[in-house]
């Protein structure tokens, strides 16, 4: 059990002896997901929050892996005020004012944080978005969700990736169902990865960005608007050895930038796969088709969301800013203005 000790004892003697060595302690703790918000850690809140700095007195420490533990050394005693340094907290968590810490302590400080995700499933992520949100290509044919899965679990404790792709589905189509998978899944966040499909139509092709940005704006509003938080994502690159990938790849490049720009203009984090395919040295061989990633690509998917949803959020490659986030209020979802256009079957060329 952690326990507030003794590291350095106060010393004395007469007025012309040496000054007095203040004593100071060691405080410890954990930083804990308060799912219900009670301000207690409850028996079946396993989620800790690690790399958070933890201040005390002007002391620092930061939270272990996995268990969430943190040591601030050489604080002094009596009362004082605990604070979590909000930008080293992932996107959207949010930490209490403060906590007052009796010091030297006589137990561990559990130091609860909370998200804005109202009545829905803490714990859940739902991966929104076409054939590539489903999986197709991969090996166990969950593609990016099962990976993630595993990074969520090694990082925080625990975490789900629920399935609510649809084979074939372009964003304006996302955009017409997003609200009933939303009431659907109930999930903490939403996992935005869509796009690909739009090249098929020539309105998108031809004169960019077409329906494509504002579909995407639609999900995320009515994500925020029924309390679950957003996760963009860049569109990945296409398979550069097919025949028409360089003009796709071109096309998906300036999609890609504008979708940065969004998520900047709405001030949610930013999954940006495409990077990392562009600079694999297996960038060639990363594909089982023309657009749909193999294995390793979907490693790289998984990466880039786990970066966004798990990262410091002062370290955001979104510019996202933890004290301006305000959700709409819960219970009145964004109805999104959904566009028209065909649907084909899967990505294709």
């Amino acid at each position: 059990m952690l326990l507030g000790t003794l590291s350095a004892c106060g010393g004395g003697g007469g007025s012309s002896g040496p000054t007095p060595v203040q004593a100071t302690f060691t405080v410890s703790g954990a930083v804990f997901y308060d799912e219900n918000g009670n301000g207690l850690l409850d028996p079946s809140e396993a989620t800790r929050i690690p790399d958070v700095v933890v201040e005390v007195a002007g002391r620092t420490g930061k939270s272990s892996k996995v268990v969430g533990e943190f040591t601030v050394e050489g604080v002094t005693g009596g009362t004082q005020a605990l604070t979590l340094r909000r930008g080293s907290l992932p996107p959207y968590y949010v930490p209490p004012a403060s906590v007052s810490v009796s010091v030297p302590t006589s137990q561990p400080v559990l130091v609860p944080v909370t998200l804005p995700i109202g009545s829905n499933r803490p714990n859940v992520y739902m991966g929104f978005g076409d054939s590539i949100t489903i999986g197709q290509g991969s090996s166990d044919d969950l593609g990016y969700r099962s990976r993630l899965e595993a990074k969520l679990a090694a990082h925080f404790g625990r975490g789900a990736v629920v399935n609510e792709g649809a084979d074939a589905t372009r964003s304006n189509r996302g955009a017409e169902r997003i609200d009933d998978s939303l009431r659907h899944a109930r999930p903490a966040y939403t996992l935005i990865l869509y796009g690909t499909n739009d090249w098929n139509v020539a309105a998108c092709k031809n004169s960019p960005p077409c329906f494509t940005i504002d579909s995407l704006r639609d999900i995320a509003l009515s994500a925020q608007g029924s309390s679950s938080l957003p996760v963009l994502s860049t569109i990945i690159p296409a398979d550069p050895t097919s025949t028409d990938q360089p003009a796709r790849n071109l096309w998906i490049s300036d999609m890609d930038v504008r979708i940065r720009a969004l998520a900047r203009e709405m001030n949610v984090p930013l999954a940006d796969p495409e990077p990392l395919f562009l600079k694999s040295p297996e960038f060639m061989t990363l594909y089982v088709d023309h657009v749909h990633p193999n294995d390793h690509g979907y490693d790289l998917i998984a990466q880039a969301f786990f970066a966004a949803i798990a990262a410091p959020a002062e370290s955001s490659a979104s510019g996202y800013r933890p004290a301006l986030f305000a959700p709409p209020p819960a219970g009145r979802p964004y109805q999104g203005s959904a566009r028209g256009g065909v649907v084909g079957r899967g990505p294709s060329r």
